[in-house]
């Protein structure tokens, strides 16, 4: 239906139910030069890296495992993610000629259950693209896709313990945060 100015009016997001966007994610092929540009341009840190973080699932009905680097800061209550990508895929970080898929990726909500949130999503319309978790269970994420709009994925991230307390710990470290010490790295590959 058209709208004011020719918009056309749309129904309230079905994945919307979760409560706020918690996440926004990008993807890059420099991670570190990502990160500067964040801490400089938009004064968002600091930043935790997670290096060589293994997740090992589904990619759109085919198992998987990926390795990414990732930086993780906040702004706020949500966290902004950045993901570095290795290897060419088949991955949701890649196109279809193995090539990193740079720019916004993803939106994402937190869920008691990624499981039975996945499932109530594909049940309202939504298309699977990538379950998987870590090799702890920490973490355990949903990749969705509407079929009316493949280019922005949608994900669900379940909020697990770990989680919970990351995102806490994050929000108040960059409510303080000086502009000292803006990466701390882990790294999982060593």
């Amino acid at each position: 239906m058209a709208g004011h100015g020719g918009a056309r009016r749309v129904t309230p997001a079905r994945i919307a139910g979760h409560g706020p966007i918690r996440q926004i994610a990008w993807l890059t092929e420099d991670l570190d030069g990502a990160i500067a540009q964040w801490c400089e341009l938009a004064g968002v840190g600091p930043w935790t890296v997670y290096r060589n973080v293994r997740m090992d699932g589904d990619y759109r009905g085919s198992a998987t495992s990926v390795r990414i680097d990732v930086g993780l800061a906040y702004q706020g209550e949500i966290q902004i993610e950045l993901i570095a990508p290795h290897g060419a895929g088949p991955s949701p970080y890649h196109d279809a000629a193995g090539r990193v898929r740079t720019g916004m990726h993803h939106i994402a909500w937190l869920v008691a259950d990624v499981a039975s949130a996945t499932e109530a999503a594909i049940a309202g319309g939504f298309a699977p693209v990538f379950r998987a978790e870590d090799g702890s269970g920490a973490t355990r994420v949903a990749y969705l896709e509407a079929p009316e709009n493949p280019a922005m994925l949608l994900e669900l991230i379940e909020a697990t313990p770990p989680i919970r307390e990351g995102f806490e710990t994050g929000i108040a470290a960059a409510r303080a945060w000086d502009g000292s010490d803006p990466v701390t790295v882990i790294d999982f590959g060593t």
